[in-house]
């Protein structure tokens, strides 16, 4: 049986080919791909930045969603039509991370997606262990949120976000945008640092505060939202120097500052502040099975509005407009691939 795939050929283009599916082997499942978003590693992958990681023969995607296609020898708990979405984390289950029960920390880990071939493909197989059941309620289009969600559920459960405390998230992209909405939900009074109008009014009629710091003095505005106190919790989202040295200026004291960005350089941080008011610094990376099962609940519940997040969908065969697209619009916040009709 022949399918559709497209293959990472460097220098930002992608070669969409047919390919013979492959059976699941022992502990996979095939999976009939609908819906695979397009993240911020994706696009580092698509500027080359990941060349010597991934090569040039790599189906990439990771944030998706489908439905069970085929079982391979050994697995229990699946059946064909089931559907779902991958934890794309594949883990030795042998290494000091794994042994104390980090396996999404695992030292040895294997992102599913990158450091083996994703799922921008019609067919794909993954081990069993990394697939979760999406409820009937939930469409295949907003099941494919799940991941980057799962994302903000970790970041806001490391944070311990309670009721009341005031939230400053830096940064208002896909991530950003999403960490606002979860830490919403736990109670937080959530403002949104970001300098792009278009997400700002996102933003606004999402019902956030927001501030620009293009525009305002971003520290004063935080003190005065906060009666001088500052922020109980900030996370840093942006991967900026100026989003480093606001999360510092403007913590409360005792504050708990999340580092959920990945930045190109390492930045400079004001350890003074850290002395100063007794900061605590939190840093977050991928998920954790319960992670997934909380943004599932929550895509269920409607905490999350899937229709501000999702701004463009096209088929696999546009891959490339997609990606180029991605990158010239500063505007967009989530672009999905539909794999199958």
């Amino acid at each position: 049986m022949t399918i559709t795939a497209a293959f990472y050929r460097g220098d930002k283009t992608f070669e969409v080919k047919q390919i013979e599916a492959e059976a699941p082997g022992a502990g996979q499942v095939q999976i009939e791909v609908a819906f695979c978003g397009i993240c911020g590693t994706d696009l580092h992958a698509y500027l080359g930045h990941m060349d010597a990681r991934i090569g040039f023969d790599r189906i990439l995607g990771h944030e998706m969603s489908g439905v069970v296609k085929a079982i391979g020898e050994g697995v229990e708990g699946w059946k064909e039509g089931d559907r779902i979405v991958v934890r794309p984390l594949d883990h030795c289950g042998d290494c000091p991370a794994c042994n104390r029960g980090h396996k999404h920390i695992c030292h040895n880990l294997k992102f599913i997606g990158l450091d083996s071939q994703g799922a921008m493909q019609q067919l794909w197989n993954v081990p069993a262990h990394t697939l979760h059941a999406i409820p009937e309620n939930v469409s295949l289009r907003d099941a494919s949120l799940i991941e980057p969600l799962a994302v903000a559920c970790h970041d806001v459960r490391m944070s311990n976000v309670t009721e009341g405390e005031d939230v400053l998230v830096i940064g208002g992209g896909p991530i950003g945008m999403l960490v606002a909405m979860v830490a919403k939900a736990a109670g937080g009074k959530v403002t949104i640092s970001e300098i792009n109008e278009n997400r700002l009014a996102l933003a606004r009629k999402l019902g956030f505060e927001t501030i620009n710091p293009k525009e305002v003095d971003a520290v004063a505005e935080v003190l005065a939202k906060t009666g001088d106190k500052g922020a109980d919790v900030i996370f840093e989202v942006s991967g900026t120097q100026p989003g480093i040295d606001l999360m510092t200026a403007v913590g409360a004291t005792r504050a708990r500052i999340v580092m959920v960005a990945i930045h190109a350089t390492k930045p400079q941080v004001d350890m003074f502040r850290f002395f100063w008011r007794e900061l605590q610094l939190i840093g977050v990376r991928v998920y954790e099975p319960e992670d997934y099962d909380k943004a599932i609940a929550s895509i269920a519940a409607g905490e999350i509005d899937a229709d501000a997040m999702i701004t463009d969908i096209r088929p696999l065969d546009k891959i490339g407009e997609a990606f180029a697209e991605l990158i010239a619009n500063p505007n967009a916040m989530k672009s999905l691939l539909q794999i199958n009709g």
